[in-house]
Parts: structure tokens; C-alpha cells; sequence
């Protein structure tokens, strides 16, 4: 495995983790107990506080901030100028010390640029965001969530596509079924 790649204008702090082959360009700052997996990059001017992890495989663009409290699983997509938020009903005399809701990204999933995610929330495996949507509940896997407040807009497929009502992927074959948690494939049973 490779040894990350870290611009010299980055600012890694000690103690910090940093997976291989990750790139961190410029003006980033890591602070001493973030965590990030192999494969990653953080595109210019992202900050990663401490105890915040980001999973094997995540891709998090420019100007965004990952604040205590925050978990990204693996494989996950920030766009350009996501926002995550750490306290519901935060007050400069009466700050949170410590105490910060924790927003879980669940594995493959997609916020679209300038998405802003209150405290708390959980995004499902596989699901997606619409550039500008402002998150304010949990989101169910696979589920597409579009305005501001987001709503679900339907279902995309682990490759991206819109599922139509049928929940079969045109574009590569994948099937699905809504339960309680969101879409869930079905996996291939045998004769």
C-alpha cells in the first residue's frame, strides 16, 4: 500500500490517522484524533475535528467541515460546501462542551453539493442527496431526498440511477424491495 499523499500547505495534527493511499490537498486540517480510512480524498480546505471518522473509500470535496460528532462509513460522497452541524440549539454563553449529536453517513452514500445535515441525523446505506437539500430527519437507505426541507423523491439504486416503481434498476440490473428501514436488494435465491 502506498503512503498517503498530503499537500505542504495540509495541516495534520499528531496523532492523527490517515489511511493509505489517501490525498489530502490544500489548506486541509486534520486534528490529533480524527480518524481516516485508506483511499480517501479530501478535496481543498476540508476540516476533520477531533474523534470524527471517515470510512475507506470516501470522497469529500471542497469546503467541507466535519465537525466533532460526525461518522462517515466507507465509500461515502460529500459534494462541494456540505455543511454538517454538531448542536441543535447552540448559544455562545451556554456552549455544548462535549456534548454533540452524533450524524451518521451509512456506506455508499451521496450528499449533493451545498446539503446541510442538522445534528443527529442518520443517512441510509446508498442514498442520496439533491444539491441544496437541507436534512432535518433520518434518511431511509437507497432513499432520494430532494428540497428544504428534504422529502423522499423515491429510490436510487447503488450505482445512482432512479429506480422506477418496479424498484429494477435499468441500468444495471439490480432488484429491490421497500421495507421499513428503506430499500433493501434482493439478492438471488437458489433454484
Amino acid at each position: 500500500m502506498g503512503q498517503p499523499q498530503i499537500h505542504p500547505t495540509a495541516w495534520i495534527d499528531e496523532g492523527a490517522v490517515v489511511g493509505d493511499n489517501t490525498k489530502i490537498w490544500h489548506f486541509c486540517h486534520v486534528c490529533a484524533t480524527a480518524h481516516i480510512g485508506k483511499d480517501c480524498s479530501l478535496g481543498q480546505n476540508v476540516f476533520v475535528a477531533d474523534h470524527v471518522k471517515v470510512g475507506d473509500g470516501s470522497r469529500i470535496q471542497n469546503n467541507v467541515a466535519l465537525y466533532e460528532g460526525v461518522e462517515l462509513q466507507d465509500h461515502v460522497f460529500c459534494g462541494p460546501g456540505v455543511v454538517f452541524t454538531n448542536v441543535l440549539r447552540p448559544r455562545v454563553e451556554y456552549p455544548a462542551k462535549g456534548e454533540y449529536g452524533k450524524t451518521v453517513v451509512e456506506s455508499g452514500a451521496s450528499l449533493g453539493a451545498g446539503t446541510v445535515l442538522l445534528s443527529g441525523i442518520r443517512v441510509g446505506k446508498g442514498a442520496m442527496t439533491a444539491a441544496g437539500s437541507i436534512i432535518t430527519r433520518n434518511v431511509p437507505d437507497y432513499a432520494l431526498m430532494v428540497g428544504a426541507p428534504a422529502k423522499i423523491r423515491g429510490y436510487v439504486c447503488a450505482c445512482g440511477e432512479k429506480l422506477p416503481e418496479s424498484l429494477c434498476c435499468s441500468r444495471c440490473g439490480r432488484r429491490f424491495r421497500l421495507t421499513a428501514k428503506g430499500l433493501q436488494e434482493k439478492k438471488e435465491e437458489n433454484p
